[in-house]
């Protein structure tokens, strides 16, 4: 099978040679890519909310983005915008949204946390062929294009909602190509909503921000930079500009009120440890709310967010805390600056709180009928692997049955987000203790640090079929670090 050859040389030597976790920190997950272009000013562009999706229709296709003073970059989107539209569907009520690819190669997407039939999850060989073409069109070149669901043209897919309130995004999926797609644009919000949501205080309407946080590296023309068929970068790319909603460095006004934060962290590969520069006073800065799949059941305090990719956290930060004029930047204590809130001296007029209770959703499970386990390690190829097998289409790693709740055991050997896509998962332990900080809520992906045993339970509810199991360093997801697993009656 074709597959692209990107990206070098692992840390899974470090662990194994006794240098432990202490220097493998976020900062470390992956290898700096450097711009060939002027670095922009930061917190000079107004902060960007994506819009809201019209219609059921999403047409992939090319557009020149304005990302850098005076330089153009040609993008892949979702409906020409970085992110894409944001879909909003109402848990429960059906949500159908055709993709139209118009670039010129295949896509795959993907609803990531979407609690979804196998034929709509996105599997990474059931292509969606460029218009005008067909797979028999890439015969002998990609044998995905001849093995899997592949559609020619168009392909809608089908989500049920049966499933709470939550902040999921949508982003491209083929394999072997998913890193390089999504660094080009492909990636976009899908906010669900419910009753049980819409009874709360919360912050709403303009006083509530989807932030996608990524990082790239662009050409001196402006085009983006990604290294394509260079091995040193296997361990991830990260990027030296970073973008919100897809402008660098940001700046957004806000009334000193609460808001709610809805933070994504879309980057390939780099983690953020997000905290507020000046913190308020007392501390306690970030009142997390949320999790990947929707409410906790009591809010939980943060000084500082620890987000790994594909990870979401659902925040309220209170700006009414902050004197007006003040200047609040969101910043990542590996890695500098992230974005700015700048406190207007308006009026307070704010009726939002954050209720001591926020749901009712069970936080246990039955016991697990049987307890898997799998590891992540690098391969002396330079691939990546599961259970030391290379990711092929097909070869289940599990067969787990419909309605039985099973506990997974991953342990690693370098520094994993791995994500389990179909139902969200609660975190048991993590090495042997209590789960950590930021393992709080329904999960369906969590931060596998280096050496670590982290241990989830999880109910395979209302479908079944073929999912993925897999790492989400989106380099790593390319090399192979995928596998599937099959829910049978």
């Amino acid at each position: 099978m074709k597959r692209r050859a990107v990206l070098g040389v692992g840390a899974a030597g470090l662990v194994a040679a006794g240098l432990g976790w202490s220097i493998l920190t976020p900062k470390a997950t992956g290898r700096l890519l450097r711009s060939r272009a002027p670095l922009p000013p930061k917190f000079q562009a107004r902060l960007a909310i994506p819009p809201v999706l019209q219609g059921e229709e999403i047409v992939q296709r090319e557009a020149d983005l304005h990302i850098l003073p005076g330089l153009t970059t040609r993008a892949w989107t979702y409906n020409g915008s970085f992110p894409g539209p944001t879909v909003v569907s109402r848990s429960g009520r059906p949500t159908a949204v055709t993709h139209r690819n118009q670039l010129p190669e295949p896509v795959v997407v993907h609803l990531h946390g979407g609690h979804t039939p196998a034929k709509s999850d996105g599997y990474p060989i059931d292509l969606i062929m460029p218009e005008g073409q067909t797979h028999h069109d890439m015969a002998g070149h990609d044998m995905a294009a001849m093995t899997g669901d592949v559609s020619n043209g168009s392909r809608t897919y089908n989500y049920p909602m049966l499933q709470r309130a939550a902040t999921l995004w949508y982003h491209d999926h083929r394999m072997g190509f998913t890193g390089p797609n999504v660094y080009r644009g492909l990636a976009g919000f899908h906010l669900v909503r419910d009753d049980e949501e819409d009874a709360l205080p919360l912050p709403r309407g303009e006083r509530e921000l989807p932030l996608m946080i990524t990082d790239r590296a662009f050409e001196a023309d402006g085009s983006f930079r990604y290294p394509a068929g260079d091995k040193a970068y296997m361990s991830g790319v990260l990027g030296d500009v970073v973008l919100v909603n897809g402008l660098p460095w940001p700046v957004h006004e806000v009334d000193p009120a609460r808001y709610r934060l809805r933070v994504l962290n879309a980057s390939n590969a780099r983690r953020y440890r997000l905290r507020l520069d000046p913190q308020p006073p007392g501390g306690d800065a970030f009142v997390q709310i949320g999790s990947d799949g929707g409410l906790l059941e009591r809010p939980v305090r943060h000084d500082t967010l620890q987000i790994a990719p594909a990870e979401r956290f659902d925040v309220v930060v209170d700006f009414g805390r902050y004197k007006p004029g003040t200047r609040v930047k969101l910043v990542d204590r590996d890695g500098g600056d992230v974005m700015r809130f700048d406190v207007t001296g308006g009026e307070r007029g704010d009726d939002s709180a954050v209720p001591d209770r926020l749901s009712a959703a069970a936080t246990t499970l039955p016991e697990p009928v049987r307890t898997r386990s799998f590891k992540f390690s690098e391969a002396r190829d330079g691939t990546w692997r599961i259970n030391d097998l290379e990711y092929r289409p097909g070869r289940a790693l599990a067969r787990p049955k419909l309605g039985e709740v099973e506990r997974w055991r991953f342990v690693t050997d370098f520094h994993h987000p791995v994500h389990l896509h179909l139902n969200h998962f609660r975190v048991v332990s993590r090495n042997a203790q209590e789960p950590g900080p930021y393992d709080g809520g329904w999960k369906d992906t969590v931060d596998l640090r280096a050496a670590e045993a982290l241990e989830i339970a999880v109910r395979f509810t209302d479908y079944t079929g073929t999912f993925m199991l897999h790492c989400h360093n989106l380099e790593h997801e390319d090399m192979a670090m995928m596998g599937d697993f099959t829910v049978e009656q």
